[in-house]
C-alpha cells in the first residue's frame, strides 16, 4: 500500500504517539472496554501512554525501550476479571479503525497485521483453557 498524501505512516515515534492517543480515546469511550482499563486494570492512562508507545515503537520501528512481558500483564488482568474473546475483537476493531482513519502505508499495514495476531494470541491464551474450551462467560 502506498502512502496517501493526506495520511502519514506509523513510521516515527511522533506518529505512533498520535495513534496511541487517538486509539485510546476510542477505547476509553467504549462502555465495555473502558472499565477494563480504568477500573479493573486501574491504570492511569496518561502514565501508561509512554509504555504503549514504546511497545509499538519496538514492534514497528525496532526500538529497544520496551522490556515488559505483555502476556503476563494480561494474565494478571484476566485473573481480576475474565476477558472475553469479544473484548479482544472489539479492541482490534478500534485499532484497525483508528489506523485506517488517520494513517496509511507499509508500517500502518504491518501494525494492523501485528495487532490481529496479538488479539488472536491473547484470546487463545487467556480465554480458552488448556483443553480448548471457552471460559464460561464467553
Amino acid at each position: 500500500m502506498t502512502n496517501s498524501p493526506n495520511k502519514p505512516d506509523l513510521d516515527s515515534p511522533a506518529h505512533i504517539a498520535t495513534f496511541v492517543e487517538a486509539f485510546y480515546a476510542r477505547l476509553l469511550a467504549d462502555k465495555r472496554l473502558a472499565p477494563i482499563f480504568v477500573d479493573i486494570a486501574n491504570i492511569d492512562i496518561r502514565e501508561h501512554f509512554p509504555r504503549i508507545q514504546a511497545y509499538w515503537q519496538k514492534l514497528l520501528l525496532g526500538d529497544d525501550a520496551y522490556h515488559r512481558h505483555t502476556m503476563n500483564i494480561h494474565r494478571q488482568l484476566h485473573n481480576k476479571q475474565n476477558l472475553l474473546a469479544s473484548d479482544f475483537e472489539l479492541w482490534l476493531t478500534y485499532f484497525t479503525a483508528t489506523a485506517d482513519e488517520y494513517f496509511c502505508g507499509e508500517k500502518t499495514e504491518r501494525a494492523k497485521v501485528v495487532a490481529a495476531r496479538i488479539a488472536a494470541n491473547m484470546a487463545k491464551a487467556l480465554v480458552h483453557n488448556v483443553t480448548g474450551e471457552s471460559s464460561a462467560k464467553d
